[in-house]
């Protein structure tokens, strides 16, 4: 008797297990830089509750062709620019989902509610103020960050150039900044941090400190990036989720663990033979895939990044790229070993 693979739901029904749907998701953006969101009808699952539009995969479907019936179908609309934005893995008690967002910046078409939900346009920083089924919410936070997160070198002995390379780089468009200064005593990097974190600002930048956790409530940061030691030492979040709290990992472990404590958003690294860790064995973008589909929290592929390998970040589920040579505009980098 020749041996037939049971389908993803009859495996389910014999282990018991609830039944992973899979669903094709739009994160829905106009010109405006809102985002289109509508509410669930009263009495079906998560009824009442506000969610991206979308819908399941009907059987031998891709997600692309799923996302463009689905939108079709609910809203009367044809995508037209569309990329990767996120996959999630969610399991309520009586159902598991795997979400598979996509980011769509073109469309066909006005927006209606062709089965009657209602429709609304939201800035994207005002999403946290309406309720979301909880597997939702990492589709906000990757909607809120940016595609490009710049790590700074070191500073070296020329504050004042250092200065004038962060000004250029947050000019370029990178909203999103860690300080990471680990030749300075702890003494030097609080004297510079006022300046860093004024100079952010200017330009409407967020920084996050490469440091104690404390130091981010102290001095008006955004948050703290957890390098991975501190990450596993750490047995619960450092700060409020008035803060932004990011990591570093580089094996599944570390992942695990930063999904644990509840961070925000992770690195992942090295990617790409890179400068700063000459030699160190690297991930490659089939690497990034495999932790991509582990995490259901935003992740930045670091090691080797340019701009240029942004798309292909998308492509292996990365949020986008994080990187030193890569951003920064300064004249030189020096110390970022």
């Amino acid at each position: 008797m020749q041996f037939k693979p049971q389908s993803e739901a009859e495996r389910h029904t014999v282990t018991g297990e609830p039944e992973r749907i899979h669903v094709a998701v739009a994160a829905i953006l106009d010109d405006q830089h809102r985002v289109l969101i509508s509410k669930r009808p009263a009495g079906v699952h998560q009824g009442g509750l506000w969610e991206f539009p979308g819908g399941k995969l009907e059987a031998d479907e891709d997600v692309q062709t799923a996302l463009e019936r689905e939108l079709h179908e609910e809203l009367g609309i044809k995508p037209a620019t569309q990329r990767p934005l996120i996959r999630i893995t969610h399991d309520y008690p009586d159902k598991s989902v795997l979400l598979d967002v996509w980011y769509v910046t073109g469309f066909g078409g006005e927006p209606v509610g062709r089965e009657g939900q209602p429709l609304r346009w939201v800035p994207v920083d005002r999403l946290p103020d309406y309720a979301f089924p909880k597997a939702n919410l990492p589709i906000i936070a990757a909607l809120t960050l940016p595609d490009r997160y710049l790590i700074t070198p070191e500073p070296g002995k020329d504050v004042a150039g250092f200065l004038v390379g962060l000004e250029h780089s947050l000019a370029s468009g990178v909203s999103l900044v860690q300080f990471r200064a680990r030749q300075l005593t702890g003494h030097d990097y609080r004297a510079m941090l006022p300046a860093v974190i004024q100079c952010c600002h200017g330009y409407g930048a967020q920084v996050l400190l490469n440091a104690e956790p404390g130091l981010a409530e102290e001095s008006g940061a955004a948050g703290v990036h957890l390098n991975s030691e501190r990450l596993m030492a750490l047995s619960d979040r450092p700060l409020s989720s008035d803060y932004l709290v990011a990591a570093s990992c580089h094996n599944d472990e570390q992942l695990l663990h930063a999904q644990r404590l509840g961070v925000d958003f992770v690195v992942v690294s090295p990617v790409r033979p890179t400068a700063s860790h000459p030699g160190a064995q690297t991930l490659d973008f089939s690497g990034l895939r495999a932790l991509t589909e582990q995490a259901a929290i935003p992740v930045y592929a670091l090691g080797g990044m340019q701009t240029q390998h942004l798309a292909r970040s998308f492509q292996h589920g990365a949020q986008g790229i994080a990187a030193i040579r890569g951003l920064w505009k300064g004249e030189s980098v020096i110390g970022v070993g």
